[in-house]
């Protein structure tokens, strides 16, 4: 597989340090091609992008860029390169990952290295996930949505009968 490319953002004069990650934020990997719309197949994204979710804000964390991919269909451009194993390795940190399809040893991969594949029926913009994610924060998050808070910290802890004075 071709190198992984990383744009991240940099502190300067003019802009200040870097934020650091909100606490309890939940870290968003979006399959893309264009970086403006979800649009691609986990094997086949030539980018992701990569954001730290909060129940108010969101913040590009940064984009990860791959020259070898898989087409569309699933076929990999040569036999016997592993594809999927960089981009699992370069999204780990990540909590949540939107695709458009993803195949079975991909997602079991993915869920390996705790990170939660969505798959999304119909190509929709950056913002739109975002915001939906933001809503799911801000609800009743499913059950599997909140084990993964619970592990991101951005939810309290359970009180504990021995807690209790």
């Amino acid at each position: 597989m071709g190198p992984v490319r990383r744009l991240s953002l940099v502190p300067d004069e003019v802009h200040g340090p870097v934020r650091e990650r909100p606490a309890g934020a939940l870290r968003v990997a979006i399959a893309t091609q264009d970086m403006k719309d979800l649009n691609a197949h986990f094997g086949s994204a030539r980018r992701f992008a990569v954001y730290d979710v909060t129940r108010e804000e969101w913040s590009l964390v940064e984009a990860v860029a791959f020259d070898d991919v898989s087409d569309q269909s699933g076929k990999h451009l040569a036999e016997g390169d592993d594809r999927i194993t960089p981009k699992v390795e370069a999204l780990k940190g990540c909590h949540l990952l939107f695709c458009l399809a993803i195949g079975g040893p991909s997602a079991a991969k993915l869920v390996s290295a705790k990170i939660h594949p969505i798959k999304v029926p119909q190509p929709e913009s950056i913002q739109e996930v975002l915001l939906r994610t933001q809503v799911m924060l801000r609800t009743c998050p499913p059950p599997w949505l909140r084990k993964v808070l619970a592990e991101a910290g951005a939810t309290n802890k359970k009180p504990s009968f021995e807690d209790e004075d």
